[in-house]
């Protein structure tokens, strides 16, 4: 008994309503604008990186990153990773073969460990620290079961061929 596992298509460019069409089409479009606007963003991020650093290590004593400075120069490296991250997340989106949930869990993942990285602790509440500890948790139980539902679902496909 085995499954086949069908096409997923988000926005099907053949509808039988032409409109929907479309404006499916429409979209389309405009995601790939999107990733065009998202690969200029890394690069105007990837020279935020360089003038970050080049900022700190011109501030005295010359030459050397404090910790405040390598805390800044983390924060924009990992900007930067995160807007790859996204720009990844649109070029799935554009594909018919594949839900792009354990990447979209990634990317967040990423995000709030960038948020733990350059959090300040001596002006954050304990509240804050919380809910961002149960943020961490949620995300990584989430990616640790999407990835193992993934990983059961590939060895049954190997299994069923």
């Amino acid at each position: 008994m085995s499954e086949t596992i069908e096409k997923h298509e988000e926005l099907p460019t053949e509808h039988p309503d032409p409109l929907i069409a479309f404006l499916h089409k429409t979209i389309k479009i405009a995601v790939k604008v999107l990733a065009v606007l998202m690969v200029l963003v890394i690069f105007l991020g990837v020279g935020d990186v360089i003038y970050v650093l080049y900022q700190n290590l011109m501030e005295p004593p010359l030459m050397l990153l404090s910790i405040t400075g390598i805390f800044k120069t983390f924060a924009a490296f990992l900007v930067v990773l995160i807007a790859i991250e996204i720009y990844q997340n649109i070029v799935l989106y554009l594909r018919t073969d594949v839900i792009p949930i354990k990447l979209v869990v990634a990317t967040a993942l990423m995000a709030i460990a960038r948020k733990v990285i350059i959090i300040d602790f001596s002006t954050t509440t304990p509240l804050y620290i919380f809910a961002t500890a149960t943020v961490v948790l949620s995300l990584g139980i989430t990616y640790y079961l999407v990835g193992k539902h993934h990983k059961e679902r590939l060895v049954d496909e190997r299994n069923n061929s």
